[in-house]
């Protein structure tokens, strides 16, 4: 059996916009219902939500039928959690809050085999078709991907560094705790901030990786894709159907 293609590292080499949607809400039938609604790629997050790592394992079957990308976010740079989320098959893995390059370098470690890294070996795995894959081991990272998150200001000053660690595909802007290490806590769309996620966005480009980011407002996206941000994503599920919900009733309520 050939080894699993990953397609948002295939979207990544394209050059083309990705847009994405956060699956925070627990469980296979979202997953399967957000899957299926377009998006190029649809985040399993771990961090900021109730799932946990046996419960990534069901969304990911659940939205492998459909031409969308899964990327996980494990709840922290913590190479035990990055092994068990491979083993289950996730090929691309958004690690938060990597700030220096001594973190994206244990991230990068953590992604790979002996002698390039430290994954434990596993013999019989959902990644490597339950060991039908030949050669798995020496060939898993070709389709591996590995963001890092960067959501500090002082992670500004060291992206360059960051960017050119060998392993990291692509860096990930967190404006929400970004802001907060500017002084301006739940205000992303505070005008330093936005100059900062600019700058952020625009070394990364002429570094020579990808950019992403996340936000609900639609003109910061399409300011964020403007500055040169390849992967966006534009909303979460449980955002969207609080907002769907609060409208509603105030509809009915006017």
């Amino acid at each position: 059996m050939n080894l699993p293609e990953n397609p948002f590292k295939r979207g990544l080499a394209s050059g083309h916009q990705m847009i994405g949607l956060w699956n925070s809400i627990p469980g296979s039938l979202v997953a399967e219902a957000v899957a299926g609604c377009g998006f190029d790629w649809v985040v399993i997050d771990t961090e900021h939500a109730l799932t946990d790592v046996p419960g990534v394992l069901p969304m990911l079957q659940a939205m492998a039928p459909y031409p969308v990308a899964p990327v996980v976010r494990p709840a922290a740079n913590d190479p035990v959690l990055i092994k068990r989320l491979l083993d289950l098959g996730a090929q691309t893995l958004l690690i938060p809050y990597v700030e220096t390059v001594e973190q994206a370098e244990a991230a990068v470690a953590a992604m790979r085999y002996a002698p390039a890294g430290i994954r434990g070996m596993a013999g019989v795995t959902r990644a490597n078709r339950f060991g039908a894959v030949a050669g798995y081991a020496a060939r898993a990272a070709e389709e591996l991907c590995l963001i890092v998150q960067a959501e500090t200001i002082g992670t500004l000053d060291r992206i360059e560094a960051i960017c050119a660690v060998d392993g990291v595909d692509a860096v990930f802007i967190g404006p929400a705790d970004l802001a907060a290490t500017m002084g301006h806590p739940g205000q992303p769309g505070h005008p330093e901030v936005r100059a900062a996620v600019e700058a952020f966005v625009r070394r990364i480009t002429a570094a020579g990786k990808p950019a992403g980011i996340l936000t609900f407002d639609p003109d910061y996206a399409r300011d964020c894709i403007r500055w040169g941000t390849r992967f966006t994503a534009v909303g979460m599920d449980l955002a969207l159907m609080v907002q769907a919900a609060r409208a509603l009733s105030a509809a009915f309520r006017a």
